[in-house]
């Protein structure tokens, strides 16, 4: 469920960090570290686009959510 997308090509990952959902993210994250290997989190979760080639990076950014863009920075350090 992690990995799957709805229409637009976006996962949950993108969604929580549209919304500024940190508590999301924080339990997605953990759950990804628990399950895909650190290539899957990589290429699937932190750099996969939706059908707008936006990242939860971009997503963010658009939304001028500064909080979610470090917490989005820093996790990948901890892994």
């Amino acid at each position: 469920m992690l990995l799957g997308t709805d229409t637009e090509g976006r996962t949950a990952w993108h969604t929580a960090a549209e919304r500024g959902n940190s508590e999301i993210l924080q339990k997605l994250w953990d759950w990804a570290k628990e399950n895909l290997t650190t290539e899957e989190i990589n290429n699937k979760l932190l750099l996969v686009t939706d059908e707008e080639g936006r990242t939860a990076w971009h997503i963010a950014a658009e939304r001028g959510n500064s909080e979610i863009l470090q917490k989005i920075w820093d996790w990948p350090k901890r892994m």
